[in-house]
């Protein structure tokens, strides 16, 4: 009989492994593909740490994958109508069992991928927004350009490429 952490580790194996495929498989499917791919790897870094290096560089690619798909308007009709075609498609192959892979086993993943685009969609607008009202960190005080005359005239020939004062012409 399996003690309680190797049925943690199993469970953790399959959750997270089911996640990770069903992403990988949405990658090139329709579906939020990057964002399952992360939760698979979360899932499995909680019992295997060898797994923990994948997380930061696909968090990153998914945090950006998602601040893109709302950037821009004509980006995020896109995807609405994208995330609205899927919940079409999704009754219609539920409606219509004649058509390739028909009913509602088609169907209702079809409805579950546009529901959960559209739910993302709705997080990465939240997000675009928060990061938009957050205040900007301010400036740190520069130590180039606070003394003399002379030093804020190096700081602009090293900041701006632009020769010090009484340089020669061409001299950058």
């Amino acid at each position: 009989m399996l003690k309680g952490g190797a049925v943690r580790r199993a469970t953790a194996l399959v959750t997270g492994g089911a996640l990770l495929l069903t992403g990988v498989a949405l990658l090139v499917l329709p579906g939020p593909g990057l964002l399952l791919v992360l939760a698979g790897l979360l899932v499995l870094s909680r019992e295997f740490p060898g797994v923990r290096r994948y997380v930061d560089p696909v968090r990153d690619r998914a945090l950006r994958a998602a601040d893109d798909s709302v950037s821009s308007p004509l980006r995020l009709a896109a995807s609405v109508l994208a995330g609205a075609g899927l919940l079409a498609a999704g009754v219609t192959w539920g409606l219509r069992p004649r058509l390739p892979f028909g009913g509602w086993a088609t169907g209702s993943g079809l409805i579950l991928s546009g529901l959960v685009l559209l739910g993302l969609l709705l997080w990465s607008l939240d997000r675009a927004r928060q990061a938009r009202r957050a205040p900007t960190p301010a400036t740190p005080p520069s130590r180039l350009g606070s003394g003399s005359g002379s030093d804020s005239e190096d700081t602009e020939h090293a900041v701006h490429g632009r020769p010090p004062t009484g340089a020669p012409p061409g001299d950058v």
